[in-house]
C-alpha cells in the first residue's frame, strides 16, 4: 500500500459533511494515510463489550472513537470559522495551506 496524500493533519478542527454525525465538529486525534482514514475526537463514537482483563479488570461497556474515511471531513478555518477547502502557497520559502475562502494560513505554529 502506498501513502495518500491527505488534506488534514493531526490537531485540526474539522466538520463532518456526511454519515450518522453529519455537522459535529471535532478535533483530528490521529491520521491514518495508509487507509486515508482520520479519528475526530468526540465524533462515530461505538460502544465495545469487553472481558475483564489486565489492561481493563473491571471490564464491561467501553466507548471509544472509530476512523472515518478523510472525504468525509473538511477543515474548519481558524480565522472565519467556516468550513473550507485548502489550498498551498509558499510564504517565506515553507509550503503553507491556506483557506480559500478567506486567504489566511492555516497551518498552527508547529
Amino acid at each position: 500500500m502506498s501513502l495518500t496524500k491527505m488534506h488534514v493533519k493531526k490537531g485540526d478542527t474539522v466538520v463532518v459533511l456526511s454519515g450518522k454525525d453529519k455537522g459535529k465538529q471535532g478535533k483530528i486525534i490521529s491520521a491514518i494515510p495508509k487507509k486515508s482514514q482520520v479519528v475526530v475526537e468526540d465524533v462515530n463514537k461505538v460502544k465495545r463489550h469487553t472481558k475483564p482483563s489486565l489492561k481493563a479488570p473491571q471490564g464491561g461497556i467501553l466507548t471509544k472513537e472509530m476512523p472515518l474515511n478523510v472525504c468525509k471531513v473538511m477543515v474548519v478555518c481558524p480565522s472565519c470559522n467556516k468550513p473550507t477547502r485548502i489550498g498551498h502557497k509558499q510564504v517565506d520559502g515553507k509550503n503553507v495551506r491556506v483557506c480559500k475562502k478567506c486567504g489566511e494560513v492555516v497551518d498552527s505554529a508547529r
